[in-house]
């Protein structure tokens, strides 16, 4: 089969940063699909793992965390899936990735793709909106429901892919007051659209433009990106007793200690954990991303997709790490197949 890989971590404008090459068609476990790629999206970690991980001439590393396809065959102990289903998913770590023809996935982290969604439109969410629903409802425990509450939600790099879903999620299913983040005017008008109650500007000290918009203090704080720069603003804002989620590598650490004087809560997640661990629940990413699936089918959230770049090949997929790595992206970006 055709894959993308790379051997030795490169800069991204290094022809050899990711290459095409062929490998052998992968043979499903028990458990497993094996999928026909039809199309990817590109995340951070992907830009990540590519600086981390080195492969060898034998066996190229295979990125790619996010895809959507066809289920070519099952393994003998598949009970959720049958050949030819048109699923999504954002795979294991710990397994090779889906920058290829075909990929293999456990049932368990799968979900039937949204029927009203085309491939590309489908891949764009299934990292993400794992991400994010465990973020909200699994670390942060916020109740799922309308209830009225003063409370509120401030998501620091809301116009990213995990905040674009975040946003949606959190205006959905629950009653809380969404105030996402964004710099630029194109992304702070992308999350308002999405659905936030406020857009500030994370340029700017957030305490001072949470006071702006009449909410000082949030009770939950989710942090996609730059924990950092933003740590001792998200300190501030932080209401007694508040808790805080966060999802990146914070560069040089954070004083968590700062937090202790409210009593706050730090959660940390991260969605591949439980693939990774084959923890006795990771069938519940399966039931998230049917739920997801179906909240799109009704019209109640909608893709993430920012830009498609068009066919999966070697000179896109590079482009679309150095978009990841500009930092500058809105939503997500997607490649479909060969």
């Amino acid at each position: 089969m055709k894959a993308i890989g790379y051997i030795d971590s490169l800069p991204i404008a290094e022809d050899n940063a990711l290459f095409e090459f062929e490998a052998p068609k992968p043979a499903p476990g028990p458990r497993d699909l094996l999928v026909r790629i039809k199309a990817v999206s590109v995340n951070p970690v992907d830009t990540k793992v590519r600086m981390r991980r080195q492969g060898t001439k034998e066996a190229p590393v295979i990125l790619g965390w996010d895809a959507a396809g066809i289920v070519e065959t099952v393994g003998g102990d598949v009970t959720l899936f049958k050949a030819g289903d048109e699923v999504y998913y954002a795979g294991d770590i710990t397994r090779p990735g889906s920058n290829a023809e075909y990929n293999l996935v456990d049932e368990r982290i799968a979900a039937l793709k949204p029927k009203s969604l085309d491939f590309a439109a489908a891949a764009a969410l299934p990292l993400t909106a794992i991400t994010a629903w465990e973020a909200l409802f699994d670390r942060l425990k916020i109740a799922i429901g309308k209830q009225a509450t003063d409370d509120a939600l401030l998501i620091v790099g809301a116009g990213g892919g995990v905040g674009s879903i975040a946003v949606q999620l959190a205006r959905r299913l629950t009653g809380l007051t969404v105030i996402g983040t964004a710099a630029r005017p194109e992304t702070r008008d992308w999350v308002a659209k999405l659905g936030a109650h406020h857009v500030i500007d994370h340029g700017k000290k957030l305490s001072e433009e949470l006071k702006r918009i009449g909410i000082p203090q949030v009770r939950y704080v989710f942090s996609v990106t730059q924990t950092d720069r933003h740590w001792d603003e998200i300190v501030a804002a932080l209401a007694p007793q508040g808790e805080i989620c966060l999802i990146d590598d914070p560069k040089g650490g954070i004083d968590v200690m700062k937090i202790k004087s409210k009593a706050g809560a730090l959660h940390i997640e991260f969605m591949f954990a439980r693939a990774m661990h084959r923890t006795p629940d990771m069938i519940q990413q399966h039931k998230l991303l049917a739920e997801v699936a179906r909240m799109v089918d009704d019209g109640l959230i909608r893709t993430t997709l920012g830009q498609n770049l068009g066919q999966l090949g070697a000179a896109n997929l590079r482009r679309a790490h150095q978009m990841l790595e500009s930092g500058a992206t809105i939503g997500k970006v997607v490649l479909e197949g060969f």
